[in-house]
């Protein structure tokens, strides 16, 4: 199956990605984000937001990806494609994931559902974003 990819598409949820994150972790749960992590203090380094960048691209790219090979965009309608491809992106690969990190690293429960928070509306987002553009 060939997929033709609308590569602004891809950018625009890789940016909104970005900007959820942002307001997500420094402006809503930047508080609470530092009391369960025991960080004090976040100096973001030039060279880390370029990389949190380009792995929100990678994931707006392999997003497309799975919802168009899910067909989850036609057989959904349009928008509903999406939110189901970012829930099962969500639910598939990141708590998974994101729970084997908290079990191993003894953080608090209240980070893994902060961050699983974010992820899973993050991804509904991208998903509604790039269905919709498909």
């Amino acid at each position: 199956m060939e997929v033709h990819v609308n590569y602004l598409a891809v950018l625009v949820a890789a940016v909104v990605n970005y900007v959820i994150a942002t307001v997500w972790y420094a402006a809503i749960f930047g508080k609470l984000w530092k009391k369960l992590t025991g960080i004090q203090e976040m100096k973001p380094k030039p060279l880390n937001m370029v990389l949190v960048f380009l792995g929100s691209l990678v994931l707006s790219y392999v997003l497309y990806h799975s919802i168009a090979f899910g067909d989850a965009y036609v057989k959904m309608s349009g928008i509903s494609g999406g939110l189901m491809g970012g829930f099962f992106g969500w639910l598939g690969y990141i708590a998974p994931v994101t729970l084997c990190t908290k079990l191993y690293e003894k953080k608090p429960w209240g980070l893994w559902l902060l961050d699983n928070g974010f992820w899973l509306i993050s991804l509904l987002v991208m998903g509604a974003i790039l269905s919709s553009m498909m």
